[in-house]
């Protein structure tokens, strides 16, 4: 269990560490004045939604550790399909979580260019999961995986899902 612990602490340091970290960093210091918006006081909002979006990805993460026996990481996948936590509400929340990272870094940084980024990061998401994710899984997975898509949205969380 260890060295899962290793590979996702890896993963984390390189994968979100360079989406959500070093990318934002490099566009505020050299793309700054692209976008600028003034939202004085309410920047602060960006606070909550970053540390909503890293406590999802941090979530997910362990879910794939705990869980699956793996990491997110394509190079070492989970050995069992991830259903719990956030993701019997929706497909992809990892992805989500990241993007509410991101949103939270272009409101707290006043910042049009991360916006921009955030956006388009969500369209590669997207392509992606259709393109990649998604037929790796089902031919993991196969039928189980096909009954999970069945009842858990990819994008639109089903948060009422509990109740029905």
């Amino acid at each position: 269990m260890t060295k899962i612990w290793l590979k996702i602490l890896c993963f984390a340091v390189v994968v979100p560490g360079t989406v959500a970290g070093w990318v934002p960093y490099w566009f505020l210091s050299t793309h700054r004045e692209l976008y600028q918006a003034e939202l004085g006081p309410l920047r602060w909002l960006g606070l909550p939604v970053f540390l909503a979006g890293a406590a999802l990805a941090g979530w997910c993460a362990w879910d794939f550790v705990y869980h699956g026996q793996g990491t997110p990481a394509p190079i070492d996948p989970p050995q069992h399909l991830v259903v719990q936590g956030p993701y019997q509400y929706v497909r992809n929340p990892m992805y989500w979580g990241m993007f509410l990272v991101i949103l939270g870094e272009s409101v707290f940084f006043e910042s049009g260019t991360l916006l921009v980024y955030a956006l388009l990061l969500l369209t590669g998401f997207h392509l992606f999961t259709v393109l990649y994710e998604e037929p790796a899984l089902r031919r993991s997975f196969g039928e189980a995986y096909i009954e999970y898509c069945e009842r858990v949205p990819r994008w639109r969380p089903d948060i009422l899902r509990r109740r029905r």
